[in-house]
C-alpha cells in the first residue's frame, strides 16, 4: 500500500551534502543536531550513533569555538553520518573543519568579517566541494534590516537571506541551500513561499524553537505540511526542546503522512473504543518500541474490531483485525491465520521480521 504523493515538488539546484543530494528529484532529507557539547567526543559520537540508527540523513554540529573544532576532527573520524558544521562569525573554524572532512557548512557570509575572510572560505569550500548553507533567524535579523521593517516580516527575512545569497552569487559560489526559520508558523511558511519564488537553490524548512516534544511536533507539522503539500522544501529539521532522536522520528513521520519518503514501519492503528477486542494502545506501544530499529518501509495495521479492522488489513502489507479471543491476520491482502490476542505482539513482530528477511534475499537475488 505505498501510495504515490500528489505533491509536484519545486524544481530546484541540486547540491550534496558528503553523500546525500539535496534538492533536484532527491528524496526529502531529514537531519536533526546533536545537544551534546562538541568538546565532549564520547558523548556527541554516541548520540550521533543514535541518529544515524533511526536513519537520520545529515546531522548538524555546533562548532563555537577551536577547542570544539578540534574535538569535532575526532568526531568526524568516528562517524558515517554527512556531518554539517555550525559556525557563527569565526572564519578560522570554517577553514579548520574543512580540512578536517566535514561535508557541509551553515554560516551566513555576511557574518563573518571582511570580504577576504569569506573569499578564503568561499574558495576552501569550492575545492573541497563542500556547500553552505544560508541560516536566517527571525531573531537575529541584521540591525538595518530589523530597523527598515520594524520587526520581522516575511519580506525582511528574505532580504537578509538574498543579502548573505548575492556575496556568494558575486564570488561565483553556487553550491547553497538556505532556510528562513521562525517560530510563527504564518511569518516562516510566508518567508519561504516567498523566497522560493525568488531563488532556485534548494531549501531548508524549519520552525525555529518549536516547543517542546508534543507542541512543537504540532507547529513544524502545521508550518512543514502547508509548505510541503505546496512542493517547497528540499531537506528538513524539526527543532524540538527534546532527544533529537525524536526530531528525526517527528521529520519521516511528517513526510511519510504525506507519501514524501516511506522509511520504517508505517504504523495504522485505531484510536481504541469499546469495540477493541484486545488492549490496542499498550500493542502499539509495545509494537513501537519493538520495531524502533526497523527502516524499511512496510505498512503495518492493527485495528481492534472488525468494524474497520478488515477493510484497513487488507490494504496493509500486514494487518490485524481484533475478534473475540483470536484476531484475524492478513498478508498482502490475503487472511492467513487466526491469532490467540495474547500473542499478537509476539505474532506481528516475527511476522514482520520474517517478510523484511525475504525481501531482503529477493534483493540479494535479484
Amino acid at each position: 500500500m505505498h501510495h504515490e504523493s500528489p505533491i509536484r515538488r519545486r524544481k530546484t539546484r541540486q547540491i550534496h551534502v558528503g553523500k546525500v543530494a539535496i534538492g533536484g528529484d532527491a528524496p526529502i532529507s531529514v537531519q536533526s543536531m546533536t545537544n551534546t557539547e562538541t568538546r565532549d567526543v564520547a558523548a556527541t559520537v554516541a548520540q550521533i550513533r543514535r541518529l544515524e540508527a533511526v536513519g537520520a540523513d545529515i546531522v548538524r554540529v555546533s562548532v563555537p569555538s577551536m577547542d570544539a573544532a578540534e574535538a569535532f576532527k575526532a568526531i568526524r573520524a568516528q562517524v558515517e553520518t554527512p556531518l554539517v558544521a555550525d559556525i557563527h562569525f569565526d572564519h578560522r573554524i570554517a577553514l579548520q573543519v574543512m580540512a578536517d572532512g566535514v561535508d557541509g557548512l551553515r554560516i551566513n557570509p555576511g557574518n563573518i568579517g571582511s570580504l577576504d575572510k569569506t573569499r578564503l572560505v568561499v574558495e576552501m569550500a569550492r575545492d573541497k566541494g563542500i556547500p553552505i548553507r544560508i541560516g536566517v533567524n527571525a531573531g537575529s535579523l541584521e540591525k538595518d534590516i530589523q530597523e527598515k521593517y520594524g520587526e520581522p516580516t516575511p519580506e525582511a527575512l528574505v532580504e537578509s537571506a538574498l543579502r548573505h545569497v548575492s556575496i556568494l552569487d558575486e564570488l561565483n559560489f553556487h553550491d547553497v541551500k538556505i532556510s528562513v526559520k521562525a517560530s510563527d508558523v504564518f511569518l516562516a511558511v510566508s518567508a519561504y513561499r516567498l523566497l522560493s519564488e525568488r531563488v532556485d537553490y534548494p531549501l531548508h524548512l524549519g520552525i525555529t524553537e518549536a516547543g517542546g516534544l508534543r507542541s512543537g511536533t504540532v507547529k513544524s507539522a502545521i508550518g512543514l505540511g502547508l509548505l510541503l503539500r505546496d512542493g517547497i522544501g528540499d531537506t528538513i529539521r524539526i527543532s524540538l526542546a527534546a532527544d533529537p532522536v525524536e526530531e528525526i522520528r517527528v521529520g519521516f513521520d511528517i513526510l511519510k503522512s504525506l507519501h514524501l519518503r516511506q522509511k520504517g514501519i508505517n504504523l495504522i492503528a485505531c484510536p481504541s473504543c469499546s469495540r477493541q477486542e484486545f488492549d490496542v494502545i499498550t500493542t502499539i506501544n509495545a509494537l513501537e518500541a519493538r520495531l524502533e530499529d526497523i527502516l524499511e518501509p512496510m505498512d503495518v495495521s492493527v485495528i481492534g474490531c472488525v468494524v474497520n479492522g478488515i477493510g484497513e488489513a487488507k490494504e496493509a502489507d500486514i494487518g490485524l483485525a481484533g475478534g473475540d479471543k483470536r484476531s484475524i491476520l492478513y498478508y498482502r491482502g490475503k487472511q492467513v491465520d487466526r491469532v490467540e490476542n495474547n500473542d499478537i505482539v509476539d505474532v506481528l513482530e516475527k511476522r514482520i521480521r520474517a517478510e523484511i528477511a525475504e525481501r531482503q534475499a529477493a534483493r540479494h537475488e535479484a
